[in-house]
């Protein structure tokens, strides 16, 4: 198991993500509390198992080294989110 001391994680729930179900748990900044995104705790279909682990970080709630926030520019295509509502 990866440790992390950035992020706690919250309590595992089944959420409906764009592929498919999921159970998941959000993960929260242990600096702030809010929540940063998601962990992937499992998965039920059989091509999505490689998930199972994996920290989903929401780019618009980090903030850089500077301070600012990340964006993706207009021109650039924003992929690999799963939730329905990010």
């Amino acid at each position: 198991m990866l440790d992390s001391v950035n992020v706690t994680v919250g309590k595992k729930e089944e959420r409906m993500m764009m592929t498919g179900m999921h159970t998941v748990a959000d993960i929260f900044c242990v600096c702030c509390g809010s929540i940063v995104g998601w962990k992937y705790e499992s998965a039920q279909e059989k091509n999505q198992k490689y998930k199972e682990g994996k920290f989903i970080l929401e780019r618009f709630k980090v903030l850089g080294p500077d301070g600012s926030t990340y964006w993706a520019s207009h021109e650039a295509q924003v992929v690999g989110s799963d939730a329905d509502d990010a």
